[in-house]
């Protein structure tokens, strides 16, 4: 047991911070607008110390497994930190553009700037880094299909009857994922991994220091550590909202600050795993890693949402801005045409981080 603490002394830190924070809050809150904003930076350091712990232990049951499983798994848990983020401050706050903002930053981010930066940094390293181009031509279509009928067509939809599209809407989600999921993990699940040359199996350790290996832990552990980690995170961020709202309160922040946020919360873990699988040359399991979480992101996000506003009522907003409708076709042309060839290398790498900068300006200018 001893251990086993020691070993997560990552995650308990941000537990010791969180039942601080949950009798602290209303003081600080009171305390006025600086004391919120440096309590909330502390909070979003201890979501980070969190999502570290969660991305290793991801990283260990995909090395367990193997992918798809592994990296579903990760893109699965920070979906779910999501979907607790935006079903609270949707409630929370009246905020009807929260849930496509959100949906729209994390495609963003997963995209362009995880699997940009990825493919940059892995180019410069490498060259050129293979992958199975099946994976990737197969999640840019199910993204354009998702992206385009639950955050395109709503443009066209006139309010009275936004309640029956809303209801077929929920129901094509689930569709398109359930198939992709069976097909995912049955009969084309070759379609998500790559054989690399070097995977052979490793003859035994010489006598002398042994080289480093990924640290045996029971797939429980791991599991428990996860599903803790994401409702830890849960209760970091509730907080962090509150505080970052009156902070942020009157300083001219843009409107949608709220929502990269939580994109970046929920892109914690898989930005480190990605990182570290571009620089060790793994480039599927970046693609896995960064489409997979777009694909999971729009296609589970807005079933929920869309159902939590149907029966209580509140007002959402899912259709996209010209600026962001733009942004969305340009990243998923450039990916369609990126990911055509079973290879990456930094200058497509560097195509989607243009845009990721772009989808950075654009969100400060508040388009």
């Amino acid at each position: 047991m001893a251990d086993v603490l020691k070993s997560e002394r990552g995650m308990i830190l941000p537990a010791v911070l969180a039942a601080v924070m949950f009798f602290a809050e209303h003081s600080v809150l009171e305390t006025g607008r600086m004391a919120s904003l440096i309590a909330a930076f502390v909070l979003i350091g201890g979501i980070v110390l969190a999502s570290i712990r969660i991305a290793r232990h991801a990283e260990l049951l995909a090395h367990r497994v193997g992918d798809p499983y592994g990296t579903m798994i990760l893109t699965l848990s920070a979906v779910l930190v999501e979907v607790i983020i935006i079903g609270i401050l949707m409630l929370g706050e009246e905020s009807p553009t929260l849930v496509r903002d959100t949906i729209y930053a994390a495609v963003m981010l997963d995209i362009n700037g995880i699997l940009g930066l990825a493919a940059l940094l892995g180019g410069l390293r490498y060259g050129e880094q293979p992958y199975n181009n099946d994976s990737g031509k197969t999640y840019v279509v199910m993204i354009l299909t998702a992206m385009g009928i639950s955050m395109v067509v709503p443009e066209f939809i006139p309010r009275d009857r936004w309640y029956y599209y809303s209801a077929f809407n929920i129901f094509a989600m689930i569709l398109l994922y359930g198939l992709f999921l069976r097909m995912q993990t049955g009969r084309h699940s070759y379609f998500f991994s790559y054989a690399y040359e070097d995977e052979v199996p490793e003859p035994p350790e010489p006598s002398g220091p042994a080289r480093k290996r990924l640290p045996s832990v029971p797939v429980g552990l791991s599991i428990a550590v996860i599903i803790f980690g994401v409702a830890l995170i849960g209760l970091l961020a509730e907080m962090m909202s509150a505080l970052l709202t009156t902070g942020l309160e009157g300083s001219g922040a843009p409107p949608a600050l709220m929502a990269v946020i939580v994109a970046a919360i929920s892109a914690a873990p898989e930005i480190l795993t990605a990182l570290r699988a571009a620089l060790r040359n793994r480039m599927q399991a970046v693609v896995n890693i960064a489409l997979g979480a777009s694909l999971s992101t729009v296609i589970l996000t807005v079933p929920v949402m869309e159902a939590l506003a149907l029966v209580t009522g509140h007002p959402i907003t899912m259709a996209m801005t010209p600026a962001q409708t733009v942004m969305v076709a340009l990243t998923l042309i450039v990916a369609a045409i990126n990911l055509n060839d079973g290879e990456t290398n930094a200058i497509e790498g560097m195509t989607h981080f243009v845009l990721f900068g772009t989808f950075v300006m654009l969100t400060m200018l508040g388009l």
